[in-house]
């Protein structure tokens, strides 16, 4: 009989075990089916460093939900490539959560291969408005807003003083400055981010919308870019390029290329986003404390920016996304927002810290960055927004190197857009 009561206590030790065993499998399945578990977030490469340090706060108030940080390549195309070949594979993705450049949102949510968001989980209401629409396609929200941006134009305020001449708010202004005092003081006149890349459709985008153009409508569906806004905006780089106020090398210029230029005191006006105004400013410039900000001109008056920045999304396949929203609402929420400027030198999406004093006495290009992003608008929306924006690119590099008309590029982009659509 000893063996009887041995072989009893064997069993009732094994349904101890056992039980544990399925009291553990139950709440694992009860997270899983919460959606809550752990996540992994891409970007593309932190250049300040500043992101782990947010996570790890998330980490250490949400250990049931860890976040992974994946960094991507520095640059947007490779960072895209990696994304929708992870984003296409259902089976084997590993990216939950994707900082995403805000011209992707249009074509991942077409494509399916982001979640539409519930609005209200997050904070749009505290956003500054424009940056919402990054954000939506068709009429749904894919994504919440992360780090906005809007291109400026930087001078140099030193030289315009010299000359007792205000900065340009107007197209004319600003080639009577570059064409005339630039190279009384030994200088270029202007630049901006002339290669054909991402950067010169930013830059034609915004010369067409501040003559009033458009490119593309009805989230891609409609060519608008032959008008004669259009020709006026392209005409006015190419005009740049021809009559010399803008220099023949910043056909060759992206963003770091121009800022260089400007920072080594080479360009009295440059279009370049706010980083450039941080770094023309840092100890070691040869410009530090000569340079000042204001919203980009256009025909008669300030013009009109294209939104940058980046926003948050949830991957298709994404095993925990309530915890994916809970992420981005805490990124987008007023204290990591305020880490994101001042850790992360980024511009934030939340309104009230443009308003901040002590941020503005950091930062003082804040309150013409809002009123710029208040007034800017996003790149054309298209489910093809990597080939409009190649098209873009290459049609607009020939108008600007002499090789095409500005009307004849006009058409030759309506031909080409509309073989797209």
């Amino acid at each position: 009989m000893r063996w009887i009561h041995a072989a009893g206590r064997g069993l009732l030790v094994l349904l101890v075990v056992l039980t544990g065993y399925v009291a553990s499998g139950a709440r694992a399945n009860e997270g899983a089916a919460s959606g809550r578990g752990p996540l992994t977030l891409a970007t593309a490469g932190d250049l300040t460093g500043y992101l782990g340090p947010l996570l790890e706060g998330w980490n250490r108030a949400h250990p049931g939900e860890r976040v992974t940080l994946v960094e991507l390549p520095d640059s947007a195309d490779e960072s895209r490539a990696q994304m929708a070949t992870d984003l296409r594979d259902g089976d084997r993705h590993r990216f939950d959560v994707l900082n995403i450049d805000v011209n992707w949102t249009s074509e991942f949510a077409a494509a399916g291969w982001i979640r539409p968001l519930p609005r209200e989980r997050f904070p749009l209401g505290t956003f500054l408005p424009p940056v919402v629409d990054t954000a939506t396609y068709d009429g749904r929200l894919y994504a919440v807003p992360y780090v906005t941006n809007a291109g400026l134009l930087l001078y140099r305020k030193d030289v315009l003083a010299a000359e007792g001449v205000p900065p340009p708010r107007t197209w004319a202004e600003l080639e009577r400055y570059a064409g005339t005092i630039a190279p009384k003081h030994g200088l270029d006149g202007y630049a901006g981010q002339f290669l054909p890349y991402e950067g010169l459709t930013v830059n034609a985008a915004e010369a067409v919308y501040s003559a009033g153009g458009s490119i593309l409508g009805d989230e891609g569906a409609r060519v608008t870019v032959d008008s004669a806004a259009a020709r006026e905006g392209i005409g006015f780089l190419a005009r740049g390029v021809r009559e010399g106020w803008i220099p023949e090398e910043a056909l060759g210029y992206k963003e770091e290329e121009s800022k260089q230029a400007f920072q080594d005191g080479r360009l009295l006006f440059l279009r370049n986003w706010p980083y450039a105004y941080v770094g023309a400013s840092a100890p070691g410039s040869a410009v530090a404390g000569k340079i000042g900000a204001v919203p980009l001109p256009g025909p008669y008056g300030p013009g009109t920016s294209v939104l940058g920045g980046s926003n948050l999304a949830v991957s298709a396949h994404a095993e925990h996304p309530d915890s994916a929203a809970r992420l981005i609402a805490y990124l987008t929420g007023e204290r990591v927002q305020r880490q994101v400027l001042t850790r992360g030198a980024l511009p934030p999406v939340r309104a009230d810290l443009y308003e901040d004093p002590a941020l503005i006495e950091a930062f003082p290009y804040l309150p013409t960055l809002r009123e710029s992003v208040l007034a800017a608008a996003p790149r054309p929306k298209s489910p093809r927004y990597d080939q409009v924006s190649l098209a873009v690119q290459a049609v607009v590099h020939d108008a600007m190197a002499g090789r095409q008309t500005p009307e004849a590029a006009v058409r030759r982009l309506a031909r080409e857009l509309a073989a797209l659509s």
